[in-house]
């Protein structure tokens, strides 16, 4: 009676296309497959999955988590919404519900679904971006670098204990930390030979030209320090602003490694590649001066329980 009613409703005046589902484990697959504007769930449902465990699995799977939910109740009660609220729910409507306050939520969500997608399209244009970069640097493999990058700073953050939000945080800035090199010029990114002081100055701005291009996205902002700071030393040598240890973000030593170990397996137009081996010995001379110590030594043993070749 509630998904009739609920249908009429959405669809007079053929205002909205409406899709059904008659349990939990339906509504997921049908949400997983048609990628819905919004998601109205009844917090009790037939089967094992209840509306709370739909909307904590859409919340937490990557091509779902932007659909906002609205949880339908037959009460009220303060522990039902702080479950909601910690299952991701957007909303709440308590049956019966007013046809007009219905209505009113649902446009209202919406209005931040269409929202949401046009940052989606701007992240899009800057991901893409940062490909293009890393694709002037002269790596014929600079996809496969990129993933290696997010692989490995992932990988780091799972030897931490690192809760998932973290490491899919870890992942848009390993793949986003050198997209302020969109502003420099291919004489210097292509550069065979030592770069002069000037050049070498020019160079190190990227980290923070990459910081302005993102700073303006809201949705971004926790990637800010680790953009800014990846090139920083923990003996402070570093830049954009010789922070030195522990004033070094966590997320920022973390790309740190995984990005100097990435360049090293990756030829340059200044430097042939060196294997795997011989970055992991480079990462060790460095524990302590250039990279977080604890962080490389996690590293290296992660490192060698990976299949070789």
């Amino acid at each position: 009676m509630s998904r009739t009613l609920i249908d009429a409703v959405l669809r007079k005046d053929n205002r909205y296309d409406v899709l059904a589902a008659c349990s939990g484990r339906q509504g997921l697959e049908t949400a997983r497959q048609a990628r819905p504007d919004l998601v109205m769930l009844n917090a009790l449902m037939p089967g094992e999955e209840n509306g709370f465990s739909v909307c904590r699995t859409l919340k937490e799977e990557p091509r779902t988590r932007r659909i906002p939910v609205i949880l339908l109740m037959t009460q009220s009660t303060t522990q039902e919404r702080v479950e909601g609220f910690e299952a991701g729910a957007d909303d709440f409507v308590v049956k019966p519900f007013n046809r007009i306050e219905l209505l009113a939520r649902v446009r209202s969500l919406l209005r931040i679904k269409a929202l949401n997608d046009q940052l989606d399209e701007v992240e899009d244009v800057i991901y893409s971006l940062s490909r293009a970069v890393e694709a002037r640097e002269g790596d014929e493999d600079h996809e496969g670098g990129t993933q290696r990058v997010i692989t490995c700073a992932q990988a780091l953050g799972r030897e931490l204990g690192l809760p998932d939000e973290a490491l899919r945080l870890l992942g848009q800035a390993a793949m986003l930390r050198d997209v302020g090199k969109i502003g420099l010029p291919d004489t210097l990114l292509n550069k065979s030979g030592v770069l002069s002081a000037q050049e070498q100055r020019s160079m190190q701005k990227h980290t923070v030209m990459g910081e302005n291009i993102m700073a303006p996205l809201r949705s971004t902002a926790a990637l800010l320090p680790m953009i800014r700071h990846h090139h920083e030393r923990v003996d402070g040598k570093g830049y954009p602003d010789g922070l030195s240890g522990d004033h070094i973000p966590l997320g920022a030593r973390i790309v740190a490694i995984a990005d100097a170990y990435n360049a090293m397996l990756s030829p340059r137009s200044y430097r042939p590649s060196c294997t795997s081996e011989k970055a992991l010995q480079t990462l060790q001379a460095g524990a302590g001066r250039q990279w977080d110590a604890h962080l490389v030594r996690l590293f290296v043993a992660w490192a060698a329980r990976q299949p070789q070749g």
